[in-house]
């Protein structure tokens, strides 16, 4: 559906220096790219993530394919993938060329989806700031606290407990998410440094054709063990790619 709309973008942009690389061969089962790029602060536990979205894809149907390479944000090497996941990418990531091509990518039907330091991330493009929902402020100390579903009919968060304790390093945003739907909430009464209130920490929304999804959790090794976090990612990743996620 959207292949037309990210051609006509980097025509639109024709600012790529670089020829890109061949567009990924074609499968029997759905594509998801992974980019973890850092230009700031490296999360150690990228490679968990990778491993974990791996055997995700295995048990729900899907194929991975992660990079560092901001070169894969081009119109044909995007058009294969049913979604993309930003894991814990930090700074400014993307070049013009392929900002206009996540976009058109995005706004013509594919999925996305920002796995907790996504929010930190591309700060000076303010159409990134509207796919995220929400840009990183600050964090306490990595310590215990309770999340609360506010939405149970949504992938994401369907197999999750009403209330959910855990162990992750907590995001205060620089602005609350707008027009999005809410999946989870923070109880920020519930662990030290706290931000007022039950402010969102999960959440997901359409981008024109598209869908954007975004978990503030992820930030240690141990969450891409745990089998709710794991269910809680691989329902957000099967939403925004449309596939199955009864599997």
């Amino acid at each position: 559906m959207h292949r037309l709309a990210l051609a006509l973008a980097v025509l639109a942009a024709g600012c790529a220096t670089t020829e890109p690389e061949p567009a990924p061969e074609p499968t029997a089962e759905p594509r998801v790219l992974v980019f973890t790029k850092t230009a700031g602060y490296r999360h150690a536990s990228i490679p968990d993530g990778v491993a974990a979205l791996r055997a995700l894809g295995e048990a729900r149907g899907f194929e991975v394919d992660a990079t560092e390479d901001s070169l894969a944000f081009a119109p044909e090497r995007l058009a294969p993938y049913a979604a993309v996941v930003f894991l814990n990418t930090t700074g400014d990531v993307l070049g013009p060329g392929g900002e206009a091509a996540l976009r058109a990518y995005v706004e013509g039907g594919g999925g996305w989806v920002g796995v907790h330091a996504a929010s930190d991330t591309e700060y000076a493009w303010p159409w990134y700031g509207r796919l995220v929902g929400a840009y990183f402020e600050s964090h306490p100390a990595v310590q215990e606290a309770a999340l609360a579903v506010a939405d149970a009919d949504h992938p994401a968060t369907r197999a999750l407990p009403a209330r959910w304790v855990r162990t992750d390093e907590w995001y205060t945003f620089r602005a609350p998410p707008e027009n999005v739907r809410v999946l989870l909430r923070l109880d920020g009464a519930s662990y030290e440094g706290g931000a007022a209130g039950t402010p969102p920490a999960a959440w997901a929304h359409e981008v024109r054709q598209g869908r954007s999804a975004y978990t503030a959790l992820g930030h240690t090794s141990e969450s891409y063990a745990e089998p709710l976090f794991l269910a809680h990612l691989g329902g957000a990743v099967c939403w925004a790619a449309r596939l199955d996620c009864a599997r």
